[in-house]
């Protein structure tokens, strides 16, 4: 009696090796799937990869719309031209201060906020996450002139309440020793996407790790340094990135608020103004595009080393 042969165990569970083409239904997925990613393809093309390829075909010609002057190849001389440049290296300046007392406010308030509206004993927490969120769905620049009447010397209301406390009114835009501050204090405005952000990371602790820690005899202070930090640390890391990049393309407060002429006393010229100020004020589109370059060699080699850092402080669950 011949035994029947049966099906390998790969074949019965559907693991069989694939035929070498593929089968029309694979072909028509594959075709509908391009079909459907074209939309962000052809955006990606045209409106980031070109642009970035032009411009820095744009920096390596004498480009200008401010001179009548026919267009030829001048290498790196516009690379040369910005290294020598003082105002490259004081708007660079300018933005470092700031990114240094910026960043650092801009990635705890998110998530010490967080953190309250997490908490259990907190009352209404859904009402303070919506109250939180709506000044982020505001249109930035209405925000901007918004927090500059606030901000005004003579008939701000910041001003009114420090008078109302026997307090001197302060020239908050004014005074180069008062506007980072400002620009800080506006910018808080906007923090609900990072609240919500941090917000969804908290939820995502396990209990279970607080409750052993509870076990363990640990604090709330111990809790959040031995359990927090460490399941939140992607999220920080991610926001960190996202921190660091548009920090250093800091842009719209100082135009809205001073017409981007740098005051007080160039206090305000961030790089990327400077940017926006060559290539579309003075026309000068090969400089401008060196200056873009820069800006985003300087935010790749920071970015780099913060990936490189996350080794030795981001911690994945899954991770050993």
């Amino acid at each position: 009696m011949t035994a029947i042969p049966r099906p390998s165990v790969s074949r019965r569970l559907g693991l069989s090796r694939p035929s070498l083409g593929r089968t029309p239904l694979a072909r028509r997925e594959a075709r509908w799937g391009f079909i459907f990613l074209s939309p962000w393809i052809i955006g990606f093309l045209a409106f980031t990869l070109f642009p970035m390829i032009a411009s820095f075909g744009f920096s390596l010609t004498n480009l200008s719309l401010a001179q009548e002057q026919p267009l030829r190849f001048v290498g790196l001389r516009n690379y040369q031209s910005m290294l020598n440049d003082r105002q490259v290296w004081e708007s660079l300046g300018v933005t470092f201060r700031f990114a240094a007392l910026n960043l650092p406010i801009a990635i705890i308030i998110p998530f010490v906020v967080a953190l309250v509206l997490n908490s259990r004993y907190l009352r209404f927490s859904g009402l303070f996450r919506t109250l939180f969120f709506l000044p982020y769905v505001i249109p930035f620049v209405s925000g901007v002139l918004a927090w500059q009447s606030l901000l005004n010397l003579e008939t701000g209301w910041v001003n009114a309440a420090l008078r109302l406390l026997g307090i001197q009114p302060l020239n908050w835009i004014e005074d180069p020793s008062l506007v980072y501050p400002s620009l800080v204090f506006i910018g808080l405005w906007g923090i609900g996407a990072g609240v919500i952000v941090n917000l969804a990371g908290l939820r995502g602790v396990p209990t279970e790790l607080y409750d052993a820690a509870h076990i363990d005899g640990a604090g709330w202070w111990a809790s959040l340094r031995n359990v927090t930090l460490p399941m939140m640390s992607p999220v920080i890391f991610y926001s960190l990135v996202l921190g660091i990049v548009d920090v250093l393309q800091y842009f719209l407060v100082p135009l809205v608020l001073n017409n981007g002429s740098g005051e007080p006393a160039g206090s305000t010229l961030f790089f990327n103004l400077l940017l926006y100020k060559t290539a579309f004020g003075y026309q000068n589109f090969a400089y401008g595009s060196a200056l873009a370059w820069l800006l985003f060699a300087i935010t790749l080699a920071i970015t780099l080393l913060v990936f490189r850092s996350a080794r030795h402080w981001v911690y994945y669950a899954g991770d050993r």
